[in-house]
């Protein structure tokens, strides 16, 4: 069975072959993920390979019996699972702090902006990608240019970020997931939603993720109708305690459930945006 691809991430431009594509930064060096008929392939472009990107996947096939059987059937159908760990722990801040208050394609869209404008091109296989501006840079950045992309708001949380991670990323790379969102919201602006969706990003570990997020209660409710979602209690967290108890105990099925969840939803709503 083909795997299917989580473009959860802003980073990810289809091009006009139909090939998915990124670019990522490692410690070593720079990449370009492709994803096409052949699978996810990673090319190291730029630096040394020492550090290659980490991709994890996962099989919805596996989630145990709690979780409801119309969702299982339906994540079933997703096959195997891949998604492209982020190998920056500040790009997943960024991508964390860009997507705060506005809805997932404005996030999208101001990402690429972001990076379009201020990033670094990384060119490819005739592919051009771009990669987030480094904290350096977002540091020497007057208000002036925040405004100019739309990032206004994110301005003093972002310089927070930066100021953060040029201090203390070596040693928050390190942490486990847990951890690393504990230590992530001693940043100021970042709260238990960004830390936790950057952890996840980072780590490729979903068991941490922010369940209570709008996007899992709405997938799980378009894919399931005839469950009785708590949708009402509007901060989520009647929804993530009943998400996390169809899950079990075991963080490798929460991790499966609710990535395989915003797999599924990433791809419907691409979707209904194209068409058939």
């Amino acid at each position: 069975m083909s795997t299917i691809l989580t473009t959860d991430h802003p980073a990810w431009m289809r091009g006009d072959d139909g090939v998915l594509a990124r670019a990522v930064r490692t410690e070593g060096g720079t990449w370009v993920a492709v994803f096409g008929q052949a699978g996810l392939s990673l090319a190291c472009t730029g630096g040394t390979e020492d550090v290659k990107p980490q991709v994890v996947t996962t099989d919805p096939v596996t989630l145990p019996t709690s979780v409801p059987g119309e969702l299982r059937v339906v994540l079933a159908g997703l096959g195997p699972v891949v998604r492209l760990a982020n190998p920056s722990l500040w790009d997943a801040v960024t991508t964390a702090v860009l997507r705060q208050i506005v809805r997932a394609e404005q996030a999208r869209a101001l990402y690429g902006r972001w990076c379009r404008t201020y990033g670094t091109a990384v060119v490819a296989g005739g592919r051009t990608r771009y990669l987030v501006p480094t904290p350096q840079q977002v540091l020497a950045f007057g208000d002036e240019e925040f405004t100019a992309v739309g990032a206004k708001l994110h301005r003093p949380k972002l310089r927070s970020a930066a100021e953060a991670i040029l201090r203390h990323e070596e040693d928050w790379a390190q942490l486990a997931p847990v951890e690393l969102a504990t230590a992530l919201m001693a940043i100021s602006g970042i709260g238990p939603w960004t830390a936790h969706a950057a952890a996840a990003d980072y780590s490729g570990d979903f068991s941490v993720y922010p369940h209570s997020d709008l996007a899992v209660r709405t997938w799980a409710a378009r894919i399931a109708p005839s469950q009785d979602w708590p949708l009402d209690d509007k901060s989520g967290r009647s929804f993530e305690k009943r998400w996390r108890h169809l899950a079990g105990p075991a963080p490798a099925d929460l991790h499966t459930l609710t990535l395989a969840t915003l797999t599924w939803g990433t791809h419907a709503r691409s979707t209904e945006r194209t068409g058939p």
